[in-house]
């Protein structure tokens, strides 16, 4: 007969942590399961102790073996706060029984609400992105690991000048070694901690945000050759073709100086944005208006369609320039463009807006267009008039429906 299989949470402080109850069922079972810190709290149990280690799916195989037999899990903290308790219950029947998760503890600690923060882990994973994520947020908490340390962290908030933050940062909640205390973000950048840490950031003073539709007088551009970047009325049109979320994946190909990878950072903030720009100066001033922005998406160099094979397949792709080769970059962009994206492309000239609706349409898309002509008023003594910007064939792609 298949045996329930409890996922207990448990303390930095061992059995303290327990109800007598959940020791209780520690002891009467025939095989305990746990990282080798919470297994060393229990050096007087005498049934089999497996010590989790690599990845889970062996230990869910191990488990199966033995559905027969009393089996207890032991997880750090809450096994449902980016534990193994909802991995192990999606495929194995058990009951989970949590204690406080070391976020609930660190949130007492600095005796601060925590239902209104924002949660993210960086354990594990990779910070790319993080910056657009929490940008003008009251409150974040980051569960961290060895390479994501505070220090770490606080050295990457300040190269993009959130200096708006003070940090909390709780460490070995619930041990003998347990230790609190705010920092400021440059002291913290400088300091160790113990790797058993929870940050916080409290935002402290006000931080410059930026909604939809940034002005092009905002953005680091070639001097004295402005206007080398994709003008506001026609980027927020572009985007909108883009039909973006969330978590949408996105390629800019001929960022320049990045104002469509940056506006779609700001809309997909959690999700990824990848660039390519072939130009050194337009490449220095896009890094710096990741910084100015908040906004941390990867950029390389290079000529598309090269590179293109280093970015994952987008849900979504503008194409701002291509420097030649459209119909090549447009028969790759089209095979990897994932189901119900979209691919807007911008173009200038009549020639090249008749090569890429014919480069779509033999790849199977449908095609939509919209030529934009926008003019912009402009004081001329005590009276205005209007200046007109270049037409912009704004072009919009996607696979026909069920294809």
């Amino acid at each position: 007969m298949k045996e329930t299989i409890k996922v207990i949470g448990i303390g930095d402080d061992g059995k303290k942590s327990l109800l007598p109850v959940y020791e209780k069922w520690i002891y009467e079972s025939e095989i305990l399961v746990g990282g080798e810190r919470q297994l060393s709290f229990f050096q007087d149990y005498c049934g089999e102790k497996v010590v989790i280690k690599g990845g889970l799916s062996s230990l869910v195989t191990f488990l199966e073996k033995e559905e027969e037999r009393n089996i207890v899990v032991l997880a750090s903290g809450d096994p449902l706060f980016y534990g193994i308790g909802s991995y192990l219950a999606k495929r194995l029947n058990v009951e989970i029984y949590p204690y406080l998760s070391s976020l609930q503890q660190a949130f007492a600690k600095m005796n601060e609400s925590w239902q209104d923060a924002y949660i993210v882990s960086v354990h594990g994973r990779n910070m790319k992105g993080l910056a657009q994520r929490i940008n003008g947020r009251e409150k974040v908490a980051l569960l961290t690991d060895t390479e994501n340390s505070p220090s770490v962290i606080a050295r990457y908030l300040r190269s993009f000048f959130m200096n708006e933050y003070k940090a909390f940062v709780a460490e070995n909640l619930g041990g003998d070694n347990e230790r609190y205390a705010f920092y400021e973000l440059e002291e913290m950048e400088h300091l160790e901690f113990s790797p058993l840490n929870i940050v916080i950031l409290k935002k402290i003073t006000d931080s410059k945000t930026w909604s939809f539709g940034i002005d092009d007088e905002e953005f680091h551009q070639r001097k004295p050759e402005k206007g080398l970047l994709t003008k506001k009325e026609i980027r927020t049109l572009s985007l909108s073709e883009m039909k973006l979320n969330q978590k949408s994946i996105v390629w800019d190909i001929g960022t320049c100086t990045g104002s469509v990878a940056i506006e779609a950072c700001l809309i997909a903030n959690e999700g990824q944005v990848y660039a390519i720009e072939k130009n050194d100066h337009d490449l220095e001033n896009c890094r710096l208006n990741m910084q100015k922005f908040r906004t941390d998406f990867t950029v390389v160099q290079g000529k598309a369609p090269d590179k293109l094979d280093e970015f994952p397949d987008p849900d979504a792709i503008f194409i701002g320039g291509t420097a030649g080769g459209v119909e090549e970059i447009l028969s790759v962009c089209c095979s990897r463009l994932r189901k119900n994206g979209r691919i807007v492309l911008n173009a200038i000239t009549i020639e090249n807006l008749s090569q890429a609706v014919e480069a779509f349409k033999r790849n199977g898309f449908e095609v939509s267009i919209t030529l934009a002509q926008v003019s912009r008023s402009k004081p001329i003594l005590n009276l205005t008039r209007f200046d007109a910007l270049n037409p912009i064939y704004i072009i919009a792609a996607y696979r026909k429906e069920g294809e």
